[in-house]
Parts: C-alpha cells; sequence; structure tokens
C-alpha cells in the first residue's frame, strides 16, 4: 500500500519496529545459567558503571571509601547522589526512569526500597521473558570469554543452552596482553611461548589456532570480537598484529566467523573510577583497511569509539563489502549523537548497516537502550522516506516494514 502523507508513514514506521524480532548482536549480559554473571535489578542498575563515574562530579568522598561500601551501600550512595539531591537529566539516569516506565513501577517515587521490592519479588524465568516482550527482542549475543575464570568455570561444567542468549568468542586477552593469556593456555596444556625475540613459533601460532577453533565450537559463537586502544595496527609488527594475520583470521575463515572490531578505547585512564575509569581516543581506520583489503574472504564487523571516527568508518564501509559497521558504542551512545551517526550512514550506505547495539551489563537496560534507540532511528526514517515522497516518490509500507525489519536484526543475520 502506498504511503501518501506523513501521518500514515510515521504510523507505519512506529508499527514496523514494534513488530520488529532484535537480534541485539553485542551485548555483556548472560544467560541464567552463568549464575552471579546474570546481573539484573536496582542496585546492579544502580552501580553500572556510567552512574559511578557520574556521582564521582558531586561527591567528594574518596575513591577507595566508595569502594569500601557494599553494593548495597554504593547503590544508595547514586541514587540519593543522582536521583535525589540533583535531576536526572543525562542519558544514563534518564535511563532509569525510562525502564521504571516500562515495567509499571512510579517514576517520582524516591524511596529505593519500593523499587527493591519489586525486583525481588521477580520470578527470574517469567522476568527474562517479560523484558524480552517488552523490547522486542528475538536474541541478544552475549560477549564470552574464556579466560574469565567465572565464565570458563559455566562453560566447563554447568553450561545450559538458551536459544534466546547466543555467545560471541571475546579474545581481548589474547590480543592485548598475550603474555597473560600465554600463561593461561599453558595451564591448560597448549604447546605455547613467546621467545626472547618477540618470535612466535609455528607451534604456538598452530596451538593457538586450535585454540580458538575449539573455543569457537564449544561456544557455538556467531564471532569473534575484541576491544582494541586507538593505536591499534596491523603494520606495526607487533604480537597483536601477527596473532591477528596468523591465527585469528584463519579460525574465522575456516569457521566462517566474521571478526567484530571494537575500537578506540583507553583503559584505565582514571584507575580510582575502576570499571569506570575508561576513555576513549581517535583511532587510525587503516587497521580496517587493511584487513578489509588483506581478507576480502573474512568479514568483519566494526564500531569505533571516537566520534571523530565515525565519517572515516562509514567512508571505508562503502568501499568494503565485507565490512559491516555497527551501533554506537558506549560515548557515542547518546541520543544526539546516535542520531547523527545514523543519519550520516544512511546518507552514504542507504539501509545497508547495523544500526544499534544495546552493549547492556545489566539486564533491565535492554529496555532503556532500545527504547530510546527506537524513538532516534524512527524520527531519522521519517526524515529520509518523507524526502522520497517530497519529490514523488511512491515509498510503500512493504519497504518501510522490510527495511526497518533489517535494521533491527536482518542486516546482522544476513551479514553472518
Amino acid at each position: 500500500m502506498l504511503i501518501k502523507d506523513r501521518a500514515t508513514l510515521v504510523n507505519t514506521i512506529n508499527k514496523a519496529i514494534a513488530s520488529a524480532k532484535i537480534a541485539d548482536m553485542h551485548t555483556h549480559l548472560f544467560s541464567k545459567c552463568f549464575g552471579e554473571l546474570f546481573l539484573y535489578g536496582i542496585d546492579e542498575l544502580l552501580t553500572y558503571h556510567y552512574l559511578i563515574a557520574e556521582t564521582f562530579r558531586y561527591i567528594k568522598m574518596p575513591y577507595e571509601d566508595f569502594w569500601a561500601l557494599s553494593k548495597k551501600e554504593q547503590a544508595e550512595l547514586v541514587w540519593k547522589t543522582l536521583f535525589v539531591e540533583n535531576t536526572p537529566v543525562s542519558e544514563v539516569t534518564r535511563s532509569i526512569l525510562t525502564i521504571f516506565k516500562r515495567l509499571g513501577l512510579d517514576v517520582n517515587n524516591k524511596d529505593l526500597n519500593y523499587y527493591r521490592s519489586y525486583f525481588e519479588s521477580r520470578d527470574l524465568d517469567e522476568y527474562i521473558d517479560q523484558v524480552f516482550k517488552i523490547v522486542g527482542l528475538d536474541y541478544i549475543v552475549m560477549t564470552n570469554d574464556p579466560f574469565d575464570p567465572k565464565e570458563k568455570k559455566v562453560w566447563d561444567s554447568g553450561y545450559v543452552k538458551d536459544e534466546r542468549f547466543k555467545a560471541a568468542l571475546r579474545i581481548d586477552v589474547l590480543l592485548n596482553t598475550p603474555e597473560q593469556a600465554f600463561s593461561k593456555l599453558r595451564e591448560w596444556g597448549y604447546k605455547v611461548s613467546i621467545s626472547e625475540s618477540r618470535t612466535l613459533s609455528e607451534e604456538t601460532l598452530s596451538e593457538i589456532r586450535r585454540f580458538l577453533g575449539e573455543w569457537a565450537d564449544r561456544m557455538e559463537a556467531l564471532y569473534c570480537a575484541a576491544s582494541l586502544p586507538p593505536d591499534f595496527s596491523m603494520e606495526d609488527g607487533s604480537i597483536r598484529a601477527r596473532l591477528v594475520n596468523h591465527c585469528v583470521i584463519p579460525v574465522c575463515r575456516e569457521k566462517k566467523l566474521p571478526l567484530g572490531l571494537m575500537i578506540g578505547v583507553r583503559r584505565q585512564v582514571n584507575p580510582g573510577l575502576k570499571l569506570a575509569g575508561d576513555a576513549l581516543g581517535r583511532a587510525d581506520v587503516k587497521a580496517v583497511e587493511y584487513l578489509c583489503a588483506r581478507y576480502p574472504d573474512v568479514k568483519f564487523l566494526v564500531t569505533m569509539l571516537s566520534y571523530e571516527n565515525q565519517h572515516e568508518l562509514i567512508v571505508e564501509t562503502r568501499k568494503f563489502r565485507n565490512l559491516m559497521v555497527f551501533g554506537c558504542w558506549w560515548f557515542v551512545n547518546n541520543p544526539s549523537i546516535i542520531e547523527n551517526i545514523t543519519r550520516m550512514r544512511m546518507e552514504m550506505l542507504g539501509t545497508s548497516f547495523i544500526p544499534q547495539h544495546s552493549d547492556c551489563r545489566v539486564f533491565e537496560q535492554l529496555i532503556s537502550k532500545w527504547e530510546h534507540s527506537k524513538a532516534i532511528i524512527a524520527k531519522v526514517l521519517v526524515e529520509k522516506y518523507s524526502e522520497l515522497i517530497d519529490v514523488g516518490y511512491e515509498l510503500t509500507e512493504e519497504q518501510v516494514t522490510r527495511d526497518v525489519h533489517n535494521f533491527f536484526g536482518g542486516n546482522f543475520r544476513n551479514f553472518i
């Protein structure tokens, strides 16, 4: 059916978004079988590192005194500081209110125990279903690190497959701290070493490939992934570059797995803030170009942390069909920036990209991150489709629904 006016267009976009089954292709969430790694509830939400960083904008407490508090006490301090003594206008505080609203809670209640009572009364299995339904999720993709001892313990004994929670093999430790990774690999029986001259033997490279292949199979991983610093290079002769060239790429090729790269994080610029102490830096997009050009038979999922990198990355995506730009990661996951990035991508890539992922660490964040992003993406779609209608293009409801469903899951499913 043809769309002839703005009201019909808005209604069609909203209906399409409401019916889309979202594939959230990158999160830090875990399924229920991972026990304590499955983070949910108000105290976990309030002690999320975004909120902790904002809290320290207002309080003078020494960092070590804050970390000495129990999680419950930390949550109470964050609540008092950001939601009682100050107005929750930042994106991360507004997100908490969005979660409350969608769960049917009173957003104006200042008693933290009111919210605690709600979350503590939930049956976890029913609650997971409830949140998936609210968001419109088909499945989410976890971040799965075999070097994390808590997580590895579950994979070794206790993992229960849940089709709603799919895996991605995370290899940050291997690429960013190879000595640490090699020490663990030797403990697990892999014959790996780094010589005094910083060379890697063929036996070492073969063993690392064996490790990656075994874990990709065990997890049934949808892709391999790594978070990398701004100075990431494929032409600096580093151990990281050699591992990518001689281990990661061959395994991705063999297993037909995309390689996901999240580039631009500078770790622990303020160690006192712990997880909240990371920052960003502008990266060199040439590393992405190198990989896409050298390995045209391997697919790459890429997002970058610096706003200044976004235009360059879009241009690279135009040049390489084995490159898929995705999401608005971390420090660019703010409404004004999401809107501008989405608009830039549509203007240069059409609908051939993945506009968003949630990057959630706490389960309920799925609600706010997707609700906010849906509204922004809808706004840009209305703008771009209106431009077509204005020149006389006959736009149909079927076209809009197809495009929207691709944005929220189809593009990722088709790419992998």
